[in-house]
């Protein structure tokens, strides 16, 4: 059976090319936009991380120790904003990549009429899929999980304010 597989050949026409090279011209725009997102997400960050540094009045303070409270607090909100810019940075850049990806392997295919070019072309096509399939599944689940503990929660609090 596989061998029947291997010897059968797809040929496409000039409709289908064209479809291709028209995916190729959306992918390779959403795969730069998304680029200058991330980009936008990081400048963002960098100056969140700046703004938050120079918020505290330390001058307002009574005591010493209410200013190294606050100094800390700061500190770590700041430290924790750059942790998560730069955790969805780094997740958003994949699918992005693989866009990249499969438009210039679709352009390289469509000008050399090349199946090698097209296989590594649909290779990242897949793997974009993929990674948004399995992105999804992560935040469904994570949704479900926060509507079980919220519920949970809630029933929690009627027993005792009800």
């Amino acid at each position: 059976m596989e061998n029947l597989q291997e010897d059968k050949k797809i040929e496409l026409g000039k409709d289908a090319l064209s479809y291709l090279d028209t995916t190729r011209k959306w992918t390779m725009f959403f795969a730069i936009l998304g680029f200058v997102f991330i980009g936008l997400m990081l400048l963002g960050c960098v100056i969140a991380g700046v703004l938050l540094n120079s918020l505290p009045g330390l001058s307002e303070f009574e005591s010493v120790d209410d200013m190294e409270s606050v100094g800390l607090m700061a500190g770590a909100a700041r430290i924790m904003l750059i942790v998560f810019m730069v955790i969805f940075a780094i997740i958003y850049f994949f699918p992005f990549y693989y866009l990249l990806r499969f438009s210039q392997h679709t352009s390289r295919a469509i000008k050399k009429l090349s199946s090698e070019e097209l296989t590594m072309a649909l290779r990242n096509l897949k793997a974009y899929w993929l990674y948004i399939g399995v992105l999804v599944i992560i935040v469904l689940s994570v949704y479900l999980l926060i509507f079980i503990i919220a519920g949970t929660s809630l029933a929690f609090l009627s027993r005792i304010f009800g």
